[in-house]
């Protein structure tokens, strides 16, 4: 049987000063014979980085430059735009400006997407590259159930006092068990953009990023259109990223009677808090009267951590985007009032 070929287009999305991360990506993904166009989103980059890519001397690489930063969502979608409207490749990977792939990664998603072809459908199902610093996504790898991690029913900002107990129970089980080996495949119900491997036909089908979220959960929202419309996100373990750059408070350490929210409040912060409310407001509440109850609990204790820790006007500044993502309140706001 001959192999089959594919057209791949790959979509980054950069901004700031981050070259010498961004260059490592693409010169990675130059390297791959099947991708035959590559869109680089300049979300207002603090230099050139169409003059940049130019010195990389290949023909493939398309960089569309915003003179403002649109934030992911917005990034991602003028992206998925110019990949629809202006090229005729057939599948669309996605990647951070920080996601290196491991040479044999593209090649991974489309031997999944030959081997599975008979329940991998073109307009409903998509595929997942496994990030390696994701523990959940290890796990999830090698079994685990993503209900352990992803929308929780009646959670508030991960917190539920019902599932304590049920916590408790898997720290000190995960504290003896053995890693396990990958599965080929394992269900996901909604993931970040960086990964994302999807076909025209499926974007066509659940549209563009919502540009009102601007930063955070803006990916969560649009995969979860994945999974809403009947479909379905395999993550594929053998097609694995090493993430070469940390993500926003991955260096925390978490302290007993600690935030992380108020040690490190910032605009990402505002929406990261407003943005994830909304999203799991919409999609995880079972029953309100538990979900009330997980959110008077977890806002009391921040409280105290505040005066604790001297931090109340970040608390405040926590309390409105948490009013702001239960009263649906999107879009961009002013930096400096947050």
């Amino acid at each position: 049987m001959s192999k089959i070929t594919y057209n791949i287009c790959v979509l980054i999305v950069t901004y700031g000063d981050r070259w010498l991360l961004l260059k490592q990506i693409l010169n990675r993904v130059i390297s791959l014979e099947e991708v035959t166009s590559i869109i680089v989103v300049d979300n207002a980059s603090a230099y050139s980085v169409d003059a940049h890519c130019r010195e990389l001397q290949d023909h493939r690489i398309h960089v569309i430059t915003n003179a403002d930063n649109k934030g992911s969502a917005g990034g991602y979608k003028v992206g998925m735009e110019c990949f629809i409207n202006q090229t005729d490749a057939d599948f669309l990977w996605l990647l951070d400006d920080d996601n290196l792939p491991h040479t044999e990664a593209l090649q991974q998603l489309l031997s999944a997407w030959e081997n599975n072809s008979n329940i991998l459908k073109q307009d409903q199902q998509a595929l997942f590259s496994l990030r390696l610093d994701r523990k959940q996504h290890l796990n999830i790898a090698r079994g685990e159930n993503a209900n352990r991690y992803y929308r929780v029913p009646n959670s508030f900002m991960g917190f539920n006092v019902f599932q304590i107990p049920v916590n408790q129970y898997y720290k000190f089980r995960d504290k003896f068990r053995k890693n396990r080996p990958l599965k080929a495949l394992a269900v996901m119900p909604y993931v970040p953009y960086g990964g994302l491997f999807l076909h025209r036909q499926l974007m066509q089908k659940i549209g563009y990023p919502d540009e009102r979220f601007f930063l955070y959960a803006d990916d969560s929202e649009y995969t979860y259109r994945i999974t809403q419309a009947g479909g379905a996100i395999w993550l594929v373990s053998s097609s694995q990223i090493e993430d070469i750059d940390r993500s926003y408070g991955v260096t925390y350490v978490t302290k007993p009677w600690r935030s992380i929210f108020l040690d490190q409040w910032s605009f990402r912060s505002y929406y990261q808090v407003r943005n994830s409310i909304f999203f799991n407001s919409n999609t995880a509440v079972t029953n309100p009267l538990i979900y009330q109850l997980n959110k008077s609990l977890y806002l009391f204790g921040q409280r105290i951590i505040s005066i604790l820790t001297a931090k109340q006007k970040n608390y405040t500044k926590f309390l409105k985007a948490v009013h702001d993502g239960l009263a649906g309140n999107l879009g961009l706001v002013n930096t400096e009032e947050l």
